[in-house]
C-alpha cells in the first residue's frame, strides 16, 4: 500500500510538471491568482474525447473567449472553436465571452453579425457576455501612440510588396531608425486619413533578424477611410487583429485564449504585445484546427459558390455552414459529440464526413418516427390501379379497409403508436416486384407473411403481382421485406407525394492542395431528386421535423406538405433532404427484398465465404510448416539434401511459368500470409491454454 501511494504521488507530480504548448514568453506573464493544479479527469468526455489541462485553472475563475469576425457565415469551423469554449466554460464553472472582432471595416456587416448570433444558440452555445472590439478602440489607440513614445513602435510608409520582400530577406526598412518625434508626426497624419497618411502603417517593434517571421515588426494598425458598421466615420485607422486581440483579452479578464494550431507561431508575439503595454497575458492553449475531406472553409472561396449559382445561398446543404449543415440533418447535439469525442488535441488530420455523420445517426435513430416512402420510376410504364412507377399488388383473403395500430418505433415505445391502412390492393416499388417468384413466401412489413401467386410479367416490366395472405406463419427470418402501401381509394386518407433531394459533395477531390485549382474539381452531379409516395402521415410532418423511410434511411423535412400552394395553386409535395448515415458510400435504393439500404462492401461479404478462407489458410499453414520444419531426432547429423538434374527444355519451361504465374503467386502470397498469421494466433492461444491447464492441474493434485 505504501509503494502504491508512492506511486500516485509521482504520477500526480509528472502531470502537473507536462510542459503546456505555450511559448515562454507567454508562460512568464501568468495570470495572476490563477495557481493551483488543473483537475484534468474533470475534462474526459464520455465518447472517449481527451482535453488538454488547462494551467492554473480554478472552479469558477475560468474566463475563455469565441471570437469570430462578422465578415461571413459561421462554418463548421467556428463551430469546434465555440463548442470547445463553451465546453471548458462548463466544467470549470467559468464564464464565455462572445467577442466580435470587428477591426475590418471593409469586411463586417450587420447581417453577418445577426446570423452568428441566430446560429450559435442552435449549436447550444450560450455566452456570458457579448462584445465588440470596437468597444476598446480608444484604448487600443491611446496603446499605441504610447507604445510609438516608448520606441516599440513606428510608421512605416513602405509600399506592401517591398515590406513582405523586406521581412522574407530580414531586411529592417528605412523608417525604423526614425525619431520619435517624426513618428508621431506621421501618426496624425493617419488619423486624419490625409493621402500621405494612407501610405503608412504603424509596425512593433521587435526583431527583423528572428527566426520567426510573426516577430519580424508585424502591422499593428491601418489607415482606412472608410465607415464602420458601429463607429461610422469617428476612426480613420483601426488596429489588426494580431495586436488588438491580446490587449482586449487581457482587458476583458481572459484567463486561458483557445487558438487553433495554424496560429503557433504567433504566439511569441502575443505575449510580446501584453508585455509591450504592460498587461497581464492570459494562458494561450492551441488545438488542432478542424480539416475535412472534400470540403473549402475558405470564406473567399465559399463565396464563389454563392455568387457563381452552384449552391442555392449560404444555407445549402453542401455548404458547410453551420445553416447548411443544420439544414441537412445534422443535429447540435451530434455535433457537439463528435467534436467533444476529437478533445482538445493539437494533431490536425484531413477528417471524413461519415465520422461526423456516424455521430449524428447514434443520436437521431433512437428518436426518428418511421414511415413508408416508395420510389416512383418515372422510366417505367403505367400499370392499371397503381400510380405510374409502381407496382399494384392484390391481396386475397383482404376484402376490406383496416386500420392497424404499429409503433411508431420498433425499439421507443415512448413515441407511442400510429394507424397505417390495410386493404385489398397495395402498392410496392418496381425493384421489389421483379424479385418476386410464384410460390415464395414474403413479409410485408409490418403487416405479415404472404404467398405469392403471381407475378403478371411482361419482358423485364412486372405489371401486377398477387399475393395471398399467410398470417399464420410467423416465421419472417429468412423472407424477403418488404415496404408497401394501401390504395386509400377514393374516401381513405391519401397519400402523400414527396420530394426527395440527396446532396452529395462540391468537390471531386478529397484534399485540395495550396497548389490546386479548385475550380477544376467542382461536382457539377452533386444534387438529385426523386419523387415518391409516402404515408398519409408525412402530411403533418413540419419544418426540421426528422425520420426515418423504411429501407431508404433517414431524411429531414425541409419544406411541408401543402395542399394548395400560395404561388401555383396547386398541390405542393413535402421535401425531405437525404441525411447522410456516415457508410462508406451513401445509396438511397435499397437491396430489393431487404430491410435495410445498402452498405459497404465489408458489411456485404458472406461469412461462410470467410471461414472458408480462414480455414484453408489454416491448413495451409499447416501444411507448409510441416514441410519447412521437418523433427530430427537427437544425435542425427542433418544430411545435405540432392537436388536432381534437369534438362534444359524442363528448364526453360519452369522458368516460363514462373514469369507468368509470378503476379498471380504474389497476390496469393499477401492473401496467404494474413490468413497464416490469423492461424498461428489461434494456435499458438490453443497451446498456451493447454499449458495453463495442465499447470492448473498439477497443482491441483499435489494438493
Amino acid at each position: 500500500m505504501e509503494s502504491l501511494s508512492k506511486w500516485k504521488e509521482a504520477l500526480q507530480l509528472w502531470r502537473v510538471n507536462q510542459p503546456v504548448h505555450i511559448t515562454d514568453a507567454a508562460s512568464a506573464t501568468q495570470p495572476s491568482g490563477m495557481s493551483g493544479k488543473t483537475t484534468a479527469a474533470e475534462m474526459r468526455f464520455e465518447m472517449g474525447g481527451k482535453f488538454g489541462e488547462l494551467p492554473g485553472a480554478k472552479i469558477g475563475e475560468v474566463v475563455v473567449r469565441f471570437p469570430p469576425e462578422a465578415s461571413g457565415y459561421l462554418h463548421i469551423g467556428h463551430a469546434k472553436a465555440a463548442l470547445l469554449n463553451q465546453h471548458y466554460r462548463n466544467i470549470f464553472e467559468g464564464r464565455l465571452i462572445l467577442r466580435f472582432d470587428d477591426t475590418n471595416p471593409s469586411k463586417e456587416k450587420e447581417i453577418y453579425e445577426e446570423s452568428i448570433l441566430s446560429d450559435l444558440p442552435r449549436l447550444g452555445v450560450c455566452w456570458d457576455v457579448r462584445s465588440h472590439t470596437s468597444d476598446h478602440f480608444e484604448l487600443l489607440l491611446k496603446l499605441c501612440e504610447q507604445m510609438i513614445r516608448d520606441g516599440k513602435a513606428y510608421v512605416d510608409n513602405t509600399d506592401g510588396e517591398t515590406m513582405k520582400a523586406q521581412r522574407e530577406s530580414r531586411t529592417p526598412s528605412v523608417c525604423r531608425d526614425n525619431s520619435v518625434e517624426k513618428n508621431l508626426a506621421w501618426w496624425e497624419e493617419m488619423k486624419k486619413a490625409t493621402e500621405f497618411g494612407l501610405q503608412c502603417c504603424v509596425r512593433a517593434k521587435i526583431d527583423m533578424n528572428s527566426n520567426n517571421g510573426a516577430l519580424r515588426d508585424p502591422t499593428i494598425y491601418r489607415c482606412k477611410k472608410e465607415s464602420h458598421v458601429r463607429t461610422g466615420n469617428k476612426y480613420n485607422v483601426y488596429p489588426l487583429y494580431d495586436f488588438a486581440c491580446p490587449i482586449v483579452d487581457s482587458v476583458e479578464g481572459v484567463t486561458h485564449a483557445l487558438r487553433t494550431s495554424e496560429y503557433n507561431d504567433r504566439n511569441d508575439q502575443y505575449a510580446w504585445m501584453c508585455q509591450a503595454v504592460g498587461l497581464r497575458c492570459p494562458m494561450v492553449i492551441d488545438y488542432s484546427r478542424l480539416a475535412l475531406q472534400n470540403t473549402l472553409l475558405s470564406k473567399r472561396k465559399l463565396t464563389w459558390f454563392v455568387e457563381e449559382g452552384l449552391v442555392d445561398g449560404w444555407d445549402d446543404p453542401r455548404m458547410p455552414t453551420v445553416s447548411g449543415i443544420l439544414r441537412r440533418g445534422m443535429t447540435a447535439e451530434g455535433l457537439r459529440q463528435f467534436i467533444l469525442a476529437q478533445g482538445s488535441s493539437r494533431s490536425s488530420a484531413q477528417m471524413e464526413w461519415d465520422k461526423i455523420w456516424a455521430f449524428n445517426k447514434k443520436v437521431i435513430d433512437p428518436v426518428a418516427p418511421r414511415y413508408t416512402g416508395l420510389l416512383m420510376d418515372p422510366t417505367l410504364p403505367s400499370s392499371d390501379g397503381a400510380p405510374r412507377g409502381l407496382v399494384p399488388v392484390r391481396i386475397h383473403g383482404q376484402s376490406d379497409f383496416v386500420e392497424k395500430q404499429v409503433p411508431i418505433h420498433p425499439k421507443n415505445e415512448h413515441l407511442g403508436d400510429r394507424g397505417i391502412l390495410l386493404g385489398p390492393l397495395i402498392f410496392i416499388e418496381h425493384a421489389d416486384a421483379v424479385c418476386l417468384k410464384q410460390g415464395e413466401n414474403v413479409t410485408l412489413i409490418n403487416w405479415g407473411n404472404c404467398r405469392v401467386l403471381n407475378v403478371h410479367q411482361t419482358g423485364q416490366f412486372v405489371s401486377g403481382v398477387d399475393v395471398e395472405l399467410n398470417l399464420a406463419d410467423t416465421n419472417y427470418k429468412k423472407t424477403p421485406k418488404i415496404t408497401w402501401l394501401a390504395d386509400p381509394g377514393p374516401t381513405g386518407p391519401a397519400l402523400t407525394p414527396l420530394s426527395c433531394v440527396i446532396y452529395d459533395h462540391l468537390l471531386t477531390k478529397a484534399v485540395i492542395t495550396k497548389d490546386d485549382d479548385f475550380k477544376l474539381f467542382i461536382n457539377r452531379n452533386s444534387k438529385t431528386e426523386q419523387c415518391l409516395l409516402g404515408d398519409h402521415g408525412l402530411r403533418f410532418l413540419k419544418k426540421g421535423d426528422i425520420i426515418q423511410l423504411q429501407r431508404r434511411g433517414y431524411y429531414i423535412c425541409d419544406a411541408p406538405y401543402d395542399p394548395k400552394c400560395p404561388a401555383t395553386g396547386h398541390e405542393s409535395p413535402c421535401v425531405l433532404i437525404q441525411i447522410p448515415e456516415g457508410t462508406a458510400k451513401p445509396d438511397t435504393t435499397p437491396d430489393p427484398g431487404t430491410s435495410e439500404p445498402k452498405g459497404s462492401a465489408r458489411a456485404k461479404a458472406k461469412p461462410d465465404e470467410k471461414k472458408e478462407a480462414r480455414k484453408e489458410g489454416r491448413n495451409k499453414w499447416k501444411l507448409s510448416s510441416q514441410l519447412q520444419q521437418p523433427t530430427q531426432s537427437e544425435g542425427v547429423v542433418p544430411t545435405k539434401s540432392v537436388q536432381p538434374v534437369q534438362s534444359a527444355a524442363n528448364s526453360s519451361a519452369i522458368a516460363a511459368n514462373k514469369e507468368t504465374n509470378f503476379s498471380e503467386s504474389k497476390s496469393q502470397a499477401k492473401k496467404q500470409t494474413k490468413l497464416a498469421l490469423e492461424a498461428r494466433k489461434e494456435v499458438d492461444f490453443a497451446d498456451w491454454t493447454s499449458v495453463k491447464y495442465n499447470a492448473k492441474l498439477q497443482n491441483s493434485q499435489r494438493k
